[in-house]
């Protein structure tokens, strides 16, 4: 039996409900909190859910409430309204490398070749599998807690930008931002020892 984490978070439990609009929300921890009162405690619940429709667009939220289904579907409303774009290289990876910070999460994404994968553990997996990005490296840097992690994440995601954007945003043509190609150069010819 797998056991649970002492602070109460499940981060091995995500759900990946499809919703008639194509938007795919996966759940990335839920955390129990209790208010002393006079009675006794009173519980309640904090989620934390990732939504994207796998084409670029994802989003993120939390939300609380007295029982979890309602803690979930605050959250998901709340990562349906704050969906941003991002830009990706042939539709599965980043176009390049970004750093996110936000308070003491700290994440590194790397771009990666075809056939990679997504390498990244628990929060920032389901940030890149709600996006629909295939191939990307991430490792996170800093707190280890899953909310700084996904806003680190998200602070990266909106620093990267796509050559078409930065071309146009400084007035050159795509093919300026790369420079002149390089042709390859010959093979030099390898010289037969000389025999004396």
């Amino acid at each position: 039996m797998a056991r649970e984490p002492r602070d109460g978070r499940r981060r091995d439990r995500e759900s990946d409900r499809d919703a008639d609009d194509g938007i795919v929300d996966k759940l990335v921890t839920i955390n129990r909190v209790a208010k002393v009162v006079k009675g006794g405690r009173r519980f309640a619940f904090a989620a934390l859910v990732v939504v994207g429709d796998q084409k670029g667009r994802v989003g993120y939220g939390a939300g609380k409430a007295r029982e979890v289904p309602e803690a979930i579907r605050k959250a998901t409303e709340r990562a349906k309204r704050g969906m941003i774009r991002v830009p990706m290289k042939e539709g599965r990876t980043l176009h390049h490398d970004v750093q996110g910070r936000f308070g003491a999460g700290n994440v590194v994404l790397r771009s990666a070749t075809a056939g990679t994968g997504i390498i990244a553990g628990g929060p920032l997996r389901a940030v890149f599998e709600s996006l629909g990005m295939g191939d990307v490296v991430a490792k996170s840097l800093g707190s280890r807690n899953p909310h700084n992690m996904v806003k680190a994440a998200f602070a990266a995601l909106q620093l990267s930008a796509s050559p078409r954007s930065v071309a146009n945003r400084r007035g050159k043509k795509v093919a300026d931002l790369f420079g002149p190609r390089r042709e390859a150069a010959p093979a030099p010819e390898a010289e037969a020892p000389a025999n004396g």
